[in-house]
């Protein structure tokens, strides 16, 4: 059996959405990507670890910010044989109210985002991993919108590798 491509995956999936949405950015789009539903199907997560994986990113943790990120981050980590991390979003008011779930410090860190669009959440994410001591260059996106996510996260010092972009998938 012949793999199918991330594309393909996705729109059998229906992860592309026509309608009236508020994206994370607060954004209006006429386009949503379902990306956190697709992560729910193991051919998808297998697609997208492979992808991670085969990429000339050296790194030592893969991190996903709560709740996108996760899942794509756990599915890298058992392709490579790699710790991962959780960033959360927000602090607890109970434990060690840490808002990250494992090791960075002084490791080099690669971050997997479900989306990027204008690249606010994913710089959330390199804060905090920076404030923990970790090192991170890199972000892959599974989908990127082209709404300044790559742009944004230069100007912080992030190379942001997108495995698809909108265009591809709107494209027949």
């Amino acid at each position: 059996m012949v793999e199918k491509n991330l594309k393909d995956l996705l729109i059998d999936v229906q992860a592309i959405r026509f309608g009236d949405f508020t994206l994370a950015s607060g954004k209006k789009s006429g386009i949503y990507i379902d990306i956190k539903m697709a992560m729910t199907n193991p051919d998808i997560l297998k697609v997208v670890a492979r992808s991670v994986t085969s990429l000339n990113i050296f790194w030592d943790v893969a991190a996903g910010v709560a709740v996108g990120g996760i899942p794509l981050a756990v599915a890298s980590s058992l392709e490579s044989g790699k710790p991962y991390v959780i960033i959360r979003k927000e602090q607890k008011g109970h434990g060690l109210s840490s808002l990250i779930i494992g090791d960075v410090h002084e490791r080099r860190v690669l971050m997997i985002e479900d989306v990027t669009t204008s690249g606010g959440s994913a710089l959330f994410g390199v804060e905090q991993i920076r404030k923990a001591g970790g090192i991170i260059t890199d972000i892959i996106s599974v989908v990127d919108r082209n709404e300044g996510a790559t742009k944004t996260l230069k100007e912080a010092g992030i190379t942001l590798t997108p495995l698809i972009s909108i265009t591809d998938l709107l494209q027949n």
